[in-house]
């Protein structure tokens, strides 16, 4: 166990660490990075994405430095952005947020780009953006108010949580699944594994 490298998932979203657990990982700890998350005037949604990724791992890798346990881990961080063309829609924290969002989303197409970035004990940072296409179903104002009414779409890039309730507004979805929940899996693992993270020591009690 000792010569087993250690993961830091530097996120407070109870998704990926769920997500992380559905491929068999469990991280030896949870630091989420505290960065602001507000994108810059006219930056565009990829962009953003990327950025942010690797906000948050340069904190979260600046405040291992002071943690004995944690110091030489690898830290995986992970932001994601939702877009209409190169409008970014918010985080929705507030009711008339979320109604907006899914207004706008209704009865059209949407993309939403996760940019997932992994740091190294040698303060090399490797990063992948992926991107996904979805399509809603037009929303009816019942709709929105029901779903507005779920409190499931507070915090949610975009105003909703794909997981949820929300699976049932979308048509059409091309790209990664994983990648709209918030953590593109195929990439992540593909991240790890670059490193020499043991991927399928976890699988032998998954069933």
């Amino acid at each position: 166990m000792s010569g087993r490298p250690k993961l830091v998932l530097a996120s407070g979203s109870p998704r990926r660490l769920a997500l992380l657990n559905q491929a068999g990982i469990e991280p030896t700890a949870l630091r989420p990075a505290d960065v602001d998350e507000t994108p810059i005037k006219g930056e565009l949604p990829r962009a953003c994405a990327n950025r942010l990724a690797r906000a948050k791992a340069e904190a979260a890798l600046k405040a291992l430095q002071l943690d004995d346990d944690l110091r030489g881990a690898l830290v995986l961080t992970a932001d994601t952005v939702v877009a209409v063309g190169r409008r970014i829609l918010p985080k929705a924290e507030l009711v008339d947020e979320a109604a907006q969002c899914l207004r706008l989303l209704s009865g059209r197409n949407h993309r939403v780009y996760t940019a997932v970035c992994l740091a190294t004990p040698k303060q090399t940072f490797r990063q992948r953006l992926v991107e996904s296409r979805v399509r809603f179903r037009r929303l009816t104002e019942e709709d929105i108010k029901a779903y507005l009414d779920s409190g499931e779409w507070r915090g949610k890039a975009g105003g909703y949580a794909v997981q949820g309730i929300a699976g049932s507004f979308v048509v059409k979805i091309v790209g990664s699944y994983t990648n709209i929940v918030g953590l593109p899996l195929y990439d992540t693992v593909a991240l790890l594994s670059g490193e020499g993270f043991p991927i399928r020591d976890g699988w032998l009690n998954a069933g």
